[in-house]
């Protein structure tokens, strides 16, 4: 399959998405978001592919943010409009029930940062730079900096970084949450196929339904999200694959998930 600005490749049922604009440092244009929707929604019915890791071409970026030469001119119907496409488009990938990994190479900054953080995972090489800096260009973050980042990383660290739009390293990155882990350069991709294969070894309709029970239930009440994650269990519960894993443990043997 072939996306405008991405290259897509599938191995060992992991879908490797990248951000192909290296010239630019991957920046993110209408295009872009355009070929994320279609890419991302192949994905969710591509019975071949398991899980996703994002990253950017190049060792200099993974998103540098959005295309400047964009932004200059929009109204404020333009502006609302755009925010609402990006939104979209991430909410897509946060809601996917296959795991997406962000690997994190140097810039993620504005919408590359907002990117990262609809993904479920984010590992970041020694080089990242994570940030919000719309501030610095007068504006706001508009395809959910403000909403996903305090709840990454908690309102006070939140407001630092969108309210100065300084970026951090990856170090504090990592120190605060906001990514996963941090690792060389050239371990970056290596060790998002070695976490994606790890979640692969287990039920992948289990793998989904986690998925939507920390997704969903992270905008619930508490009781509320512990009767939605009752039921999710109670789903698991009527699967092929409880059997399986289940006679796998006692059996002392790898479990063999058919997805069912």
């Amino acid at each position: 399959m072939t996306y405008t600005n991405l290259l897509y490749d599938v191995e060992d049922s992991i879908a490797l998405v990248t951000v192909n604009r290296p010239e630019k440092l991957n920046p993110l244009n209408i295009d872009t978001v355009d070929a994320l929707d279609a890419c991302f929604t192949d994905v969710a019915s591509d019975s071949g592919v398991k899980a996703v890791i994002l990253t950017g071409a190049g060792e200099k970026a993974f998103v540098a943010g959005a295309d400047i030469n964009q932004l200059t001119e929009l109204s404020v119907l333009d502006g609302q409009q755009w925010g609402l496409r990006g939104q979209q488009v991430f909410s897509k990938i946060e809601n996917l029930t296959k795991p997406v990994i962000a690997a994190v190479n140097g810039y993620a900054l504005g919408g590359g940062l907002e990117l990262a953080m609809s993904c479920h995972i984010r590992i970041a090489s020694a080089n990242a730079k994570l940030g919000q800096p719309e501030v610095k260009l007068g504006i706001v973050p508009g395809y959910g900096g403000t909403q996903r980042l305090p709840r990454l990383v908690g309102k006070g660290h939140a407001l630092e970084m969108i309210l100065t739009g300084d970026p951090v390293s990856a170090e504090e990155a990592g120190r605060i949450g906001l990514v996963n882990r941090v690792v060389p350069l050239d371990e970056l991709i290596p060790t998002a196929r070695r976490i994606a294969s790890r979640i692969l070894e287990n039920g992948p309709v289990a793998v989904a339904l986690c998925l939507q029970a920390v997704n969903r239930g992270m905008e619930m009440p508490l009781d509320a999200a512990l009767t939605f994650e009752a039921s999710q269990f109670g789903l698991s519960c009527a699967t092929e694959d409880i059997r399986e894993g289940t006679r796998a443990f006692l059996e002392k043997r790898k479990a063999e998930f058919v997805g069912r």
